[in-house]
């Protein structure tokens, strides 16, 4: 809302989760620049390429787990043809009671895949302001992804500054390991590294990555983690081997993510140290790991 009372070219669309994607306040006062198109999330991605070919500025909010129905538009209607769409895809990660239906467990994979578009996953209510304005301000597709529920507390820049595309965050300082979090992940990892000494850095974004962060901690600690809500086949822990890969870095790496199974309902919370990803389970992870590369003792020969 504050961004469109800026900018008369935002329109926003939504394939009937105008409740559900907090899109109320802003079809209330911008009724002429709102559309909801009811479920036909193929026809809101190709609205807003049509809508973008003419020169608007469309923001499609759709649930992480929805997009899906309409990767072939995404791909052909916008990305393919570089577009100024901006997705602001919610119900990113695990969403409890609502189920395995609804989980966004797959857009991390899915999104950055794809060429031209840029991928960006908050880690909490001010990051999440700033990388929206980002990708509003940027021109091309570009999609910021962020959970179901409340954030952590976090108070907001009421400006509507974007940030620098491609660079992440130093958020501690650490030795031996370095971890890498994306999104939610960002705080129960600053938790796990205070027991583990390690460093953290909230990378903000999947595509680009900043390619300089992450050879700076391969160069700086003996064991690289990646964290996301955000299945690990594909994902942004697969996007930072493929860059160590390509740079011919050898080291230990430890991805952490949601397992390569469906999760069924229940209390996010429960959900998330069910599968190993609140700060507990993140530090029993990398302990694991470490332990597991601490060379054995041989006994001597007779």
């Amino acid at each position: 809302c504050d961004m469109a009372e800026q900018e008369p070219l935002l329109v926003g669309i939504t394939p009937a989760m105008r409740e559900g994607s907090g899109m109320v306040e802003f079809s209330q006062r911008f009724p002429e620049r709102f559309h909801d198109v009811a479920i036909a999330e193929q026809h809101a991605v190709t609205l807003a390429a049509g809508l973008a070919c003419e020169g608007m500025k469309p923001v499609v909010a759709i649930y992480s787990t929805f997009l899906q129905r309409a990767y072939d538009q995404l791909i052909h209607d916008v990305a393919l043809q570089d577009l100024d769409v901006l997705f602001a895809i919610d119900r990113a990660g695990l969403v409890g009671e609502d189920g395995a239906t609804h989980a966004g467990s797959f857009d991390l994979s899915f999104l950055r895949c794809v060429p031209n578009i840029l991928v960006m996953a908050p880690s909490d209510e001010d990051e999440t302001r700033k990388l929206l304005s980002t990708g509003y301000l940027h021109r091309g597709p570009a999609a910021v992804r962020y959970p179901r529920g409340t954030g952590p507390g976090t108070p907001i820049d009421p400006a509507l500054a974007p940030v620098e595309i491609g660079r992440g965050r130093r958020l501690r300082k650490g030795t031996g390991v370095g971890i890498l979090a994306f999104g939610t992940m960002v705080a129960p990892s600053l938790a796990a590294a205070e027991s583990l000494k390690a460093s953290v850095a909230d990378m903000r974004f999947v595509k680009p990555l900043d390619e300089e962060l992450v050879l700076e901690f391969a160069a700086k600690h003996t064991l690289l983690v990646t964290a996301e809500e955000n299945t690990v086949a594909g994902g942004a822990g697969a996007a930072v081997s493929e860059l160590l890969a390509a740079h011919g870095i050898v080291m230990p790496v430890l991805h952490i993510g949601l397992p390569d199974r469906f999760l069924d309902h229940g209390k996010p919370q429960d959900m998330l140290k069910s599968v190993g990803l609140d700060a507990a389970g993140i530090e029993a992870s990398i302990r694991a790991r470490l332990k597991a590369l601490r060379p054995t003792t041989k006994r001597p020969s007779r």
